[in-house]
Order: C-alpha cells, then structure tokens, then sequence
C-alpha cells in the first residue's frame, strides 16, 4: 500500500519532472509567482489541487495528466528503448549533423544583425531629412 502511496505522491512527481527539464525551484516559482518554499512545500505535498496542478504544469511544459502519470519506471524504460549500443560507440541516433545547426544559427544571427544595421542606417537617414 506504501508504494502505491509512493507512485501517486503528486509533489515528488513536480519535482522530478522539474529536475528532468533542468530547473530550479527558484525557476519554477518566479514562473508561478510564488517562493520558493512555496514550490518546496508544493514537492512534498501528496496532493496538489486541480488549479494549482495546470499552474505548474504549463509552468513545466506538460500536461496535468503527464504530472499525474508520470512514471520514472516510464522514462528509464523509453531511454532504454531509443538507445542502441552497437558495441563499438555511443550511438544517439542524430537525424542531423551540429555542425550544420551551428552554421545556420550564424547566419541567422548575421542576417539578424544585418536587418538591426539596416535599421538604423533608415533611422539615421529618416533623421538627417527631418533635421534639414
């Protein structure tokens, strides 16, 4: 019966999910609002009501019933069945190559700053007009 108590314990949930996404309580109250003894109370409490529940879900990036049914069994097993070990070296199964995203977010970030420069150079001219 304890396990079964141990499973549904709705603050241990919020906080593991919360540990998995890679942020702090801290982080977590700024989003809902409160403290973070507040957020701590929140992870030991057994049960969380409804409202509060969604709060921190969207505060997670889940679903209410994702907090409800989460399952770290769950997670080890999905991890443990997208991981393939072909015995020679870690394989994560990349679709795309970093290096590619790495160039295309400088030539984001150029274009970007180009437009900003653009901007400006406008801004600059539309005043010289304005001024003369």
């Amino acid at each position: 019966m304890e396990t079964k108590t141990k499973n549904n314990h709705i603050g241990r949930k919020i906080g593991r999910i919360r540990e998995l996404r890679g942020m702090k309580q801290d982080t977590l109250a700024e989003e809902l609002g409160i403290s973070q003894q507040a957020v701590s109370n929140i992870e030991n409490s057994e049960k969380v009501d409804d409202a509060k529940l969604d709060e921190i879900a969207k505060a997670l990036g889940v679903t209410k019933e994702g907090i409800e049914n989460f399952s770290e069994e769950a997670v080890f097993t999905i991890i443990g069945n997208t991981y393939n070990d072909n015995s020679s070296s870690l394989n994560y199964n990349c679709t795309f190559n970093p290096l590619d995203k790495l160039i295309e977010a400088y030539e984001e970030n150029r274009k970007l700053y180009e437009r900003l420069l653009q901007g400006e150079k406008d801004k600059v001219a539309f005043m010289e007009k304005r001024m003369s």
